[in-house]
């Protein structure tokens, strides 16, 4: 039987042999050392484990999500759509935000209305959640990947939306051309620690099969390649683009099994807002996601070149938090958003960024959820 710890450096998940009192980790090669392996968590189901620094392994438990509908419960026309969104607010912490719940909302009301999601199969995680397996803690957030990529099949079309504090931390392998993990930050990262972009990439990019289709968009700081995918689309003020290969220089595959996965960021992995810790102001966050959704509801979402371009053009815009034209639900939830507090989006320096694991015509690939 194998159980999970973190590794007391990166944070990586590592499966410790039962009895072991200590592990060394693969990736960082430090060595974490356990007092007491009955204090871990429940014990997992043997797999092999091979953890190196070219395999990333990460064995969920058994996922609480079980109850919930599973894909052929969601029929639909051209596959079946699952969803899981994160919005979180660290409330009463040194880092609050104001806009991220707002943002999650928001998205639900979208991949409901918009992209015919059923309801059923969209998993929220925010601290407004009563049960708790959906608070958005770390664990949660880690069954949450899992449960969105159980018995996906050719024709489903899977999204995960993150709003919240983004970071980075020091690679130590080799697989980051600019030497950083990027990471996002659950609602108990001072405690529990960060969630790793090769941790994201292993569980939902990697196992992803041919015919099935990712969406993530990911609303935080640091988050250009979040996924860790291998190409990043440069585009430049004009509107010309080139795919930059972002495989990592050690040779770490971090592509798919066959399958298609395309993230959507709020800026680049060295862009920030200066407003992220802020108790009052939450611009990149709820500006990123503002634009994601207007550009669908104004129709500059026909492709994925389209969706950029206006994604870039509203964050450059100084009246975002009026009026957009079109009235409407979503236009109003998003009214709300940005302007509900002092969140003057003027002078943001950010850029929406577009990654993908297979370059594409970004002017010819129609957009769809």
């Amino acid at each position: 039987m194998l159980m999970l710890v973190d590794c007391s450096n990166c944070r990586t998940p590592l499966q410790l042999p039962a009895g072991a009192r200590s592990i060394r980790c693969a990736i960082c090669q430090a060595i974490t050392r356990v007092a007491d392996p009955r204090s871990l968590p429940p014990p997992l189901p043997h797999q092999q484990s091979h953890a190196t620094p070219s395999t990333y392994n990460y064995h969920a438990p058994p996922s609480p999500y079980n109850h919930l509908p599973s894909f052929g419960q969601t029929p639909s026309v051209n596959g079946k759509k699952r969803a899981v969104i994160c919005g979180i607010s660290y409330k009463k912490t040194k880092h609050e935000l104001k806009g991220c719940i707002n943002d999650a909302k928001c998205m639900k009301y979208l991949l409901i209305n918009k992209f015919r999601f059923p309801e059923s199969s969209i998993l929220m995680l925010t601290e407004e959640e009563t049960d708790r397996y959906r608070t958005p803690t770390k664990h949660n957030i880690r069954m949450a990947m899992h449960w969105l990529i159980q018995g996906c099949e050719p024709g489903d079309s899977l999204v995960f939306h993150f709003s919240g504090h983004g970071s980075q931390q020091r690679n130590y392998t080799g697989d980051e051309i600019d030497g950083f993990d990027e990471t996002l930050c659950p609602l108990d990262f001072e405690t529990q620690g960060m969630i790793v972009d090769d941790e994201i990439n292993a569980t939902i990019v990697k196992p992803m099969p041919h015919g099935v289709r990712l969406h993530a968009i990911v609303d935080a700081c640091h988050s250009g390649t979040m996924l860790d995918l291998p190409f990043l689309c440069r585009m430049d003020g004009s509107g010309r683009y080139v795919w930059e290969d972002h495989s990592p220089p050690s040779g770490i595959f971090k592509g798919t099994n066959g399958g298609e996965v395309i993230s959507f960021s709020g800026c680049d992995d060295d862009q920030t807002s200066a407003d992220t810790a802020s108790l009052s102001k939450v611009t990149s966050t709820g500006a990123m996601t503002f634009s994601f959704i207007q550009a669908i509801e104004r129709g500059h979402g026909t492709t994925y070149g389209d969706m950029l371009t206006s994604m870039r053009t509203t964050i450059r815009q100084t009246d975002v938090g009026g009026s957009s034209g079109g009235g409407g639900a979503v236009t109003s939830l998003l009214g709300m958003l940005l302007t509900g507090g002092s969140l003057g989006i003027g002078g943001l320096r950010q850029e929406p960024q577009l990654t993908a694991s297979e370059p594409f015509d970004v002017y010819t690939k129609r957009f769809s959820l």
